[in-house]
């Protein structure tokens, strides 16, 4: 949310305001001593909700349930912004099935937390000279987790490594 100060009761400054009750139920527009009143008769404050709105709308809460609320909300957000990382992992040509299984099986579990999977086939030594083999190691796993990825980003070498990037299919 916004860092601006939210004007509360007496700070309220427009003329006019839409107000909505303290269980949602629109008030209407009302002059500002009229929403004041409002609030008082129910025990709770005038909170001014949107500012740049024409007329400005307020609500009649509790203001300390409402920064509690507000102080949550913004935990959770920020909760969910770093949620989403880029996880890496490698892969050998030589790799045996079961292995690749088992790999496979941890790029699912990064991939239900929500992260991006840069998968990486290596090329050790001569193998440089048999970059088909990289392109269809990705090729087989992308097709073993077709039921829960898609590709966000095609096969790129970079130096010895031929990379891939997995997304969630949500």
């Amino acid at each position: 949310m916004n860092n601006k100060p939210i004007r509360i009761n007496e700070a309220i400054r427009a003329p006019q305001l839409r107000v909505i009750a303290h269980d949602g139920a629109q008030l209407g527009i009302l002059s500002r001593s009229e929403a004041l009143a409002q609030a008082e008769k129910a025990g709770l404050d005038l909170i001014e909700i949107s500012p740049n709105a024409v007329p400005p709308v307020a609500k009649i809460l509790d203001w300390g349930k409402f920064k509690y609320q507000r102080t949550k909300d913004q935990q959770r957000n920020r909760k969910k912004a770093k949620a989403s990382e880029l996880k890496q992992i490698r892969l050998g040509l030589k790799i045996s099935t079961n292995d690749l299984e088992i790999k496979l099986r941890k790029i699912r579990s990064f991939l239900e937390e929500g992260h991006k999977v840069k998968v990486m086939a290596f090329f050790r030594g001569r193998e440089m000279a048999h970059q088909e083999l990289g392109y269809e190691l990705l090729n087989k796993a992308t097709s073993m987790l077709s039921d829960c990825a898609v590709i966000d980003q095609k096969p790129q070498m970079a130096g010895r490594n031929l990379s891939i990037v997995v997304r969630s299919k949500q």
